[in-house]
């Protein structure tokens, strides 16, 4: 005899009808679903594709005049000539040179300021609001004061980078480390470790994937306002190249160049997120 209750049904197997199937169908492309990487490569490489066909379509049946928006042929064409010159090579180092320096300069300032003033009130109450204030300056109105107080070297290039992205890293650092759960600060304590030991071992590691983070996003800040300070003053890079073919009309280069400022963005930005994941493996697993 069965010690089930008697009317009482057996648990039911998992749902099969039309209605489950759909609720499978929209937690699988609902917000935050996964997709496989291969089908993200190919929606994206889709993407680009699209846009250059409309761009081949629209030069090559003549809807636009090439003065305003010149082929993918004549594009590709300049910037061979102006790599086979040596022109687009030396512009290139110039700018990488110049974006590598102010953007280390500016990070390696922003992090320890970040830390303790995320970490710490009194130090926060002292620094986030000049930060905070500062942060709402253009940076467009320190290229005549920078070109003032450096010149037109490429510490003046180094000085609108960092302007552009350290007061915005400190602050976005401020809250990758505020965003450190309080229990792990109050099992250090619990340990009895003084509070530089749970700033080092416990505050930092715990923010660090939000710093690497905030560092890809600045990135993208650290191009933009290096091309603005190569436009205004400067003798070589992708800026100054961008502000001469200006002058003469050359809609090929400048078109080009913006391109190739973007294609350098994807690469730096891609490279950053890779590292990333390799670097906070655990995180990104979480």
């Amino acid at each position: 005899m069965s010690d089930e209750p008697a009317g009482k049904a057996n648990p039911p197997g998992p749902a099969t009808g039309p209605a489950a199937r759909q609720a499978m169908r929209r937690r699988s492309s609902g917000i935050g679903a996964p997709i496989a990487r291969s089908r993200f490569l190919i929606i994206a490489v889709a993407v680009f594709a699209g846009l250059g066909l409309a761009w081949w379509a629209a030069t090559g049946l003549d809807l636009v005049k090439p003065i305003f928006l010149p082929s993918p042929a004549s594009v590709a064409t300049q910037l061979a000539k102006l790599w086979a010159d040596g022109t687009l090579l030396t512009d290139l180092e110039a700018s990488i040179y110049r974006i590598s320096v102010g953007f280390l300069i500016a990070s390696v300032l922003a992090i320890p300021i970040g830390v303790l003033i995320g970490s710490f009130r009194t130090w926060e109450a002292a620094i986030e609001p000049l930060v905070d204030f500062i942060r709402y300056m253009p940076v467009v109105a320190f290229v005549p004061l920078s070109i003032l107080w450096a010149g037109t070297s490429d510490v003046q290039k180094f000085l609108i980078i960092f302007i552009g992205t350290f007061f915005q890293q400190v602050l976005m650092i401020m809250d990758n480390v505020k965003r450190v759960p309080a229990d792990f600060v109050g099992l250090g304590r619990t340990l009895g470790l003084p509070d530089r030991k749970i700033l080092t071992r416990i505050v930092v590691p715990s923010a660090l994937p939000g710093i690497w983070d905030t560092l890809r996003i600045s990135l993208g800040w650290a191009w933009t306002w290096l091309v603005l300070a190569e436009l205004v003053a400067a003798t070589s890079g992708l800026g100054y190249r961008i502000t001469v073919s200006q002058r003469y009309f050359q809609t090929n280069t400048i078109i080009g160049y913006i391109l190739l400022l973007g294609i350098l963005g994807l690469i730096t930005d891609q490279v950053m997120k890779a590292l990333g994941k390799v670097l906070f493996r655990q995180d990104s697993r979480s």
